[in-house]
């Protein structure tokens, strides 16, 4: 622990695991060459990290994630993205593993963000932020681990953006991970991606709430362009088959069509509401930096297009999940990092799964996904 590190008290109420969040004075140099300091990580632990520190675990999450993966949420009340998968006796299990889950670099649950307050001026630093990528996120963590002591990760894990992250952990710090699991994720944002970004960014800059991304003082954000933006995110989590069983064409608690513009249809109802529950926990500007810093995600672009080269330091054993229903970072994506991988001569293994949930298939209940976890893991001790 660096001695001008500062770590805050952890909690005692066990529901939220160890809740803890530590000011690392930095600076953090970043891709677009400004530097950062301090830097605040929000973090939970959960299990006990044995005396050689050789159990540690890193689980990233995705876009809209936090660090709450295995405890209740302290403003939705609702238990962790991944309590099927994470705790005692799960594949990613806390009675063999420390694991340790930290909010993202840009986002809004108490690491720096936008919504954090800038140390030179005493406001948040709103749009002045500087503009992050994923490898900022990656080397953020990597200052975490060491005030925390931690040199080495049995293994780094993530889905989605997770994933982004959990595959640039060994490119940026070969020394430091022994494996790598890899689900439903990309090795770079395609066009497709980055418009689907673009449109949920636009709907949150053209609401006239945002003021450019000056809303911290009186509280009025712009929900209704984060709201859209999250309503058309979410579509490309879900996958045709999938909305087709829950939703098809029913009509929302009616009997017959309005013939106005009410949510006629149940997956009008349903869509309306994952927006507004999203505003309740997140913020928009963090919306826009992170899906920014995703855009920005292309391994192969610094070694003149050769994700070969991207994996040519690495030391770690890999693992890559992919769903087939999954049409946001479908499995050709995954094959493309395997063959990369294998090019690179490095040691991989890839499944993909069938489930009717598309991209969000890794965050419900996906017993295959666990069993592939739990055998990756106890093949690697």
């Amino acid at each position: 622990m660096s001695a001008h590190s500062e770590i805050a008290a952890p909690s005692t109420d066990q529901r939220f695991g160890l809740r803890r969040s530590v000011r690392l004075p930095g600076p953090l140099r970043l891709d677009s060459g400004a530097s950062l300091a301090p830097v605040d990580i929000a973090y939970e632990t959960y299990g006990t990290l044995n005396a050689d520190g050789s159990n540690a675990m890193l689980i990233c999450h995705a876009l809209t994630g936090d660090q709450f993966v295995a405890s209740d949420h302290p403003v939705t009340g609702k238990p962790g993205w991944w309590v099927r998968a994470v705790g005692p006796g799960k594949p990613i299990d806390t009675d063999r593993y420390f694991i340790i889950c930290a909010n993202v670099l840009g986002s809004c649950l108490g690491s720096s963000g936008p919504a954090s307050v800038d140390p030179a001026t005493g406001v948040p630093w709103a749009m002045r932020f500087p503009v992050i990528t994923i490898a900022d996120m990656v080397r953020a963590q990597g200052m975490l681990l060491d005030a925390l002591g931690i040199g080495q990760l049995a293994a780094v894990i993530g889905g989605s953006m997770g994933g982004m992250q959990a595959l640039l952990w060994p490119t940026l710090f070969p020394d430091r991970v022994r494996s790598a699991i890899v689900i439903a994720s990309t090795s770079r944002h395609s066009a497709q991606n980055i418009a689907f970004h673009e449109v949920g960014r636009q709907a949150i800059m053209a609401d006239p709430r945002w003021r450019g991304g000056d809303y911290y003082a009186d509280g009025d954000a712009p929900a209704a362009g984060l709201a859209v933006a999250r309503m058309a995110a979410h579509i490309t989590y879900l996958s045709e088959a999938g909305l087709t069983e829950k939703f098809g064409r029913k009509l929302q608690a009616r009997e017959s069509k309005t013939f106005g513009f009410d949510a006629d249809f149940q997956i009008e109802s349903y869509l309306r509401h994952q927006g507004i529950s999203f505003v309740e926990r997140f913020d928009a500007n963090s919306y826009l930096y992170i899906t920014r810093a995703m855009d920005y995600y292309d391994m192969a672009e610094d070694q003149g297009g050769s994700l070969a080269l991207a994996f040519a330091r690495t030391r770690a054993r890999y693992c890559l999940i992919s769903f087939d229903t999954d049409w946001l970072y479908p499995t050709a994506e995954s094959r493309i990092i395997v063959h990369a991988l294998h090019a690179a001569g490095r040691e991989a293994s890839f499944v993909e799964l069938s489930s009717p949930f598309g991209h969000d298939a890794f965050l419900l209940d996906a017993p295959e996904m666990n069993r592939v976890i739990d055998g990756f893991l106890r093949a690697g001790e």
